[in-house]
């Protein structure tokens, strides 16, 4: 027998021993999913839309996740694959739900909610953190005119945030002139006037402009030192993307429409990206964990793209606080207050409560929430 063949079989022997082991030692009762159940919501004014997953085990333990897009032929598929599962699986879950983004990322964040809760230590904890204290936090400004943007600087100011991203006036065309550049420097001058210097901004492109009005703003704004440029254009062209970001100083975002890891790294190789931008719906907070790691090696910091509700928002937390590249979290604040009572109704809490623009981590086990199920009975959009 040759030394090659001589390793194959000691290899074959011991992956054989290692399977043995793991089929002899079954999953505690405790970490066994037994059922899984679904809540599609519905803010009352705003309309946004978003469903809260619920993970049971065989002791009672329960894990809670969010997510958005759910399908009923997703649904049906998830719950092949997780139920009789146990909860400690939760990466196997996640490689075998990857087709299924919307819901891979309930579940993965609802399995670790479990393993939070049987290992009596928040979700960070068991992601090998906490890398900080609290997480910068970042919100929206919604509104259609300078006027309305202005009184939700005000509003959100107050209520502790210190950062806010600003959408661009409508885009008419695909290509603008100076007179667009203009506007979008008046906006962002009006909202600086008003907050005051100690606030920062990033501007919201949503991926609406043309590569040359997304060069022509992000070489015009490079003294208003903004936080980043967020998904100034479509990412359908990396050479387009590395000129300008060539051209300008002006930190470029994007990510969060993305859910494959190759195209992150495509970004990062290019150096395109200056702060990645994963979405929590799209992608669970171990898939992000494994963008952020990729961002890391090209020193990228990363700034999670959350759009859902309180539950996302838990989770959102505990993954900034297990990441060592995080820079800001954001967190959508409704404009309506039966939004807003909605929202910590359904956490019990107040889990996105800003201080002097930080957020603090969730305390207790897992997502550290208690999750109201009278609340997410009561918000149920029917007939979803």
């Amino acid at each position: 027998m040759t030394q090659q063949s001589h390793k194959r079989v000691r290899l074959a022997s011991l992956s054989a021993a290692q399977q043995a082991s793991t089929s002899a030692q079954p999953a505690p009762e405790a970490l066994t999913v037994t059922d899984l159940q679904v809540f599609p919501l519905k803010e009352p004014v705003s309309g946004r839309r978003y469903f809260v997953l619920k993970v049971l085990t065989g002791s009672g333990l329960t894990g809670f996740g969010e997510g958005n897009g759910l399908t009923p032929e997703d649904w049906e598929k998830a719950r092949r694959v997780v139920l009789g599962q146990p909860a400690s699986s939760y990466e196997v879950m996640r490689n075998r739900l990857s087709p299924f983004p919307a819901i891979e990322a309930a579940v993965n964040t609802a399995l670790l909610d479990v393993m939070g809760k049987f290992t009596q230590a928040p979700i960070y904890q068991v992601l090998g953190g906490p890398t900080r204290n609290a997480a910068r936090a970042l919100t929206s400004l919604s509104g259609e005119s300078d006027e309305a943007l202005r009184e939700s600087l005000s509003r959100t100011r107050d209520s502790g945030f210190r950062a806010f991203a600003v959408p661009l006036p409508p885009v008419k065309a695909f290509n603008h002139g100076q007179d667009f550049v203009k506007a979008v420097g008046k906006r962002l001058e009006r909202l600086r006037a008003a907050g005051g210097d100690d606030l920062d901004f990033v501007l919201d492109g949503a991926g609406r402009l043309s590569p040359g009005d997304a060069s022509s703003l992000a070489g015009a704004f490079e003294g208003l030192h903004l936080l980043w440029f967020d998904e100034c254009c479509r990412l359908s062209n990396l050479a387009t993307l590395r000129k300008i970001a060539a051209e300008t100083v002006t930190p470029l975002g994007f990510g969060r429409e993305i859910q494959d890891s190759g195209d992150f790294q495509n970004l990062l190789r290019e150096q395109v990206v200056d702060v990645l931008r994963p979405s929590l719906s799209r992608n669970g907070l171990s898939q992000i964990r494994r963008m952020a790691a990729l961002a890391e090696a090209y020193y990228v910091a990363v700034a999670p793209y959350h759009d859902g509700g309180p539950v996302g928002t838990a989770a959102a937390l505990h993954l900034a606080a297990s990441l060592p590249n995080f820079f800001i979290q954001q967190i959508p604040v409704p404009e309506a207050e039966p939004d807003r009572t909605m929202r910590r109704e359904i956490t019990q809490r107040p889990v996105e409560t800003v201080r002097e623009g930080f957020a603090a981590l969730p305390a207790g086990a897992g997502l550290g929430i208690a999750v109201n199920e009278e609340a997410l009975e009561k918000y149920r959009e029917r007939g979803a």
